[in-house]
């Protein structure tokens, strides 16, 4: 497949890069600093600004799909307003260049944890991403009503960390996946193998599903 990539130098989006690239698929990273990647087999980088639509329909025209593992940052302070611009200008650059599917990786905060509650609303919740996790859930309501694209939407367990790929997990769908009494977590390399999974062969369209380790 031809596959766009977008925040493909992050904490996901590496992951994602290395597991498109094993997969022997064309990638096609956009980046504002292209700079920082590396020249690899497969990897075509072209310099686009993810909050500039027109760019990126410009960069998307032609792929087969889209990734996006856009986030501005958590430490951004505009982490709330950056987000939400920055996924309204990728869908909408991705319908101008008529491509139709697209995964969104999200967060966790938006998963239920109990009826009625999720996660980002519990007492808990850590202050240092909840702004972010905010803007995630709203992206979420806002992708939830496209008619024109063949969306996923991807949230990862509420521990998301470095470890070794199993090429194994567990999917649910709009609950927390729990370990015992604890949340579940996954290493960033399976959750790159659930998204290049679920670009292959299409288990969630316009639906929102997460994952977490088996």
């Amino acid at each position: 497949m031809n596959i766009a990539l977008i925040g493909g130098t992050g904490f996901v989006g590496t992951a994602v890069l290395d597991e498109l690239l094993q997969r022997g698929h064309a990638v096609t990273a956009l980046a504002r600093n292209p700079e920082r990647y590396a020249a690899r087999a497969g990897l075509t980088v072209l310099r686009a600004d993810a909050l500039d639509a027109s760019q990126v329909a410009e960069a998307v025209r032609g792929q087969d799909a889209v990734v996006s593992a856009y986030n501005p940052g958590w430490g951004e302070a505009r982490i709330h307003e950056l987000f939400l611009r920055g996924t309204a200008a990728i869908l909408a650059g991705i319908k101008a260049a008529g491509v139709a599917r697209v995964l969104v990786v999200g967060g966790a905060g938006s998963l239920y944890v109990a009826p009625g509650v999720q996660l980002v609303d519990t007492e808990g919740f850590p202050a240092a991403y909840k702004d972010g996790a905010l803007a995630a859930r709203e992206a979420l309501e806002r992708i939830r009503g496209e008619q024109d694209l063949e969306w996923t939407f991807l949230s990862p367990p509420a521990l998301l960390a470095p470890g070794e790929r199993s090429g194994r997990y567990r999917v649910g769908a709009d609950q927390l996946l729990m370990d015992g009494a604890q949340p579940a977590g996954i290493s960033v390399a399976d959750l790159a193998v659930a998204i290049a999974d679920e670009l292959e062969r299409p288990q969630h369209l316009r639906r929102r599903f997460t994952v977490a380790a088996a």
